[in-house]
């Protein structure tokens, strides 16, 4: 193989197996069913069959096919304990490798970026990958001046490779619903098709791991290795040791996976207030625990860009369901954001209860996260009977890599099997926590009068959660949401 399997008649084939075989085990269920037998242990066997097909052929895959795997590996925690545990070892596979390149392959993208004296870059180079992923590989090598680096190369014909992908995936989205029942595919789809476009430009990431690097430097519990030399195609970055997450989940102590899992917390809710950056790809493979007890942070091709902080109607609701207030006042502004649509009438009440499990977590001073919780949220999530109120929301485009970052956070957290006091970490970068804010009669139009003196914004009242005069207080970074466009660029 000399680089992705690109033509589309192959790749095309390839995919086509999946809805075939879809539909081969559904007709066989229908016959067990009228043979008798249950239809929960029906369906069971049908979703088992359907995620080791899925898995199997998205990784022989790579690129955009790849990256969906790599995404839905998240969910393994969700996974009931009797189908969870065959597919442990290849979920850690999607997450940690694919099949690599020849050395001649990547011999031919280095000259073509870095020009045919590329081996006077390097003092050493070794041409067997350290590490191989969706739509590149990484090699092991020490720079000219003596530094030890990790230099990632993209997969020639990857571009090609993601467009014919996600063409297919979008046509067969309803498969993946066997495994996430509930879970409209094609935004998500269009979402991850926008994302791993920009995972394609390197200098880009670069920027933003740059952009990570400088505000964590000096950090002592989050590492990010600075870059060295970026090109379309090739990122030259820091070498970094660590133990793999997948590692850590796997074998790991009780101490080191709440110190992983506490961390992972931080770096997420920290980053958009120190970076004004969201690192929109935390699945185990992208993170190492340093033997200094830092977490190490990798891959950095996949952001949301977020210069305002986290949108503080977040902060908003979870207050008022900590406080079982009236989440009718919040309303209005989730019909503004986009999570309730025009005409849609939802029970705020029945809101309210679909919403307190979610924020169990923050709610007490410490929590432990579980795979038998996460499975439980996950069928109460996606429940498709009429009374599930979460069928009414809508999720708006601008928001679905945040909710991606939460869905896979919560997702490793459960995988770790951590505790710790995460209510703390989560509160001190959430902006918008405290008691809704009231607009000034006198102009409906500012969300934040700083003379009311009622005004839970007021850079005066004692109570205010985020006060903007306040240069280490992070909800100063953001006062208000804004309609925004996720991609980058």
């Amino acid at each position: 193989m000399s680089d992705l399997p690109r033509r589309a008649v192959t790749r095309t084939a390839k995919l086509a197996t999946l809805p075939a075989g879809l539909a081969g085990r559904t007709v066989l269920g229908i016959g067990k069913r009228v043979g008798g037998r249950p239809a929960e242990i029906v369906a069971q066997e049908i979703q088992q069959r359907t995620a080791e097909q899925i898995f199997r052929v998205l990784g022989e895959l790579k690129g955009g096919a790849l990256k969906l795997g790599q995404a839905l590996s998240i969910f393994e925690a969700a996974l009931p304990p009797e189908l969870a545990g065959p597919y442990r070892a290849t979920l850690t596979r999607l997450q940690e490798s694919a099949p690599p390149l020849p050395a001649q392959t990547v011999h031919k993208v280095l000259v073509a970026d870095l020009g045919e004296d590329w081996r006077d870059r390097f003092a050493e180079f070794d041409d067997r990958p350290a590490a191989a992923a969706s739509i590149g590989q990484v090699h092991r090598a020490v720079w000219h001046d003596g530094r030890q680096v990790a230099v990632k190369i993209q997969y020639p014909g990857a571009g090609k490779a993601l467009i014919s992908d996600f063409a297919q995936l979008s046509r067969i989205g309803r498969l993946f619903g066997v495994l996430m029942p509930g879970l409209e595919m094609k935004p998500l789809l269009d979402e991850l098709r926008a994302r791993v476009a920009e995972e394609l430009d390197y200098r880009m990431e670069a920027a933003a791991q740059d952009a990570f690097a400088a505000a964590f430097a000096g950090d002592p519990d989050i590492f990010v290795p600075p870059t060295v030399e970026a090109t379309d195609r090739v990122l030259v970055s820091e070498w970094m040791d660590g133990t793999p997450l997948a590692k850590i989940i796997a074998e790991g102590t009780k101490e080191q996976r709440d110190r992983v899992g506490l961390l992972l917390v931080r770096l997420l809710f920290s980053s958009p207030a120190r970076v004004g950056l969201l690192h929109a790809d935390p699945h185990p493979g992208n993170f190492r625990l340093l033997d200094d007890g830092r977490l190490g942070v990798l891959d950095f091709g996949a952001v949301d860009r977020l210069p305002d902080g986290l949108p503080p109607l977040f902060g908003q609701l979870l207050y008022l369901v900590h406080t079982d207030g009236d989440i009718s006042v919040a309303e209005t502004e989730m019909r503004e954001h986009g999570f309730l649509r025009p005409g849609v009438e939802v029970d705020m009440a029945a809101l309210q209860g679909f919403l307190a499990p979610l924020a169990d977590p923050s709610r007490q001073d410490s929590f432990t996260f579980s795979r038998e919780w996460m499975r439980g949220e996950a069928s109460r999530v996606t429940d498709w009977r009429g009374a599930n109120v979460g069928r009414q929301l809508n999720l708006p485009p601008s928001y679905l890599l945040i909710h991606r970052v939460s869905t896979a956070g919560i997702g490793v957290l459960c995988q770790l099997e951590a505790s710790g006091e995460f209510r703390a970490e989560v509160l001190r970068w959430m902006p918008g926590y405290g008691p809704p804010r009231t607009s000034d009669p006198a102009d409906p139009t500012d969300p934040a009068d700083p003379t009311d003196p009622a005004d839970p914004t007021d850079p005066a009242d004692p109570t205010d959660p985020a006060d903007p005069t306040d240069p280490a207080d992070p909800g100063a970074r953001s006062t208000r949401a804004r309609p925004r466009d996720v991609r980058a660029g």
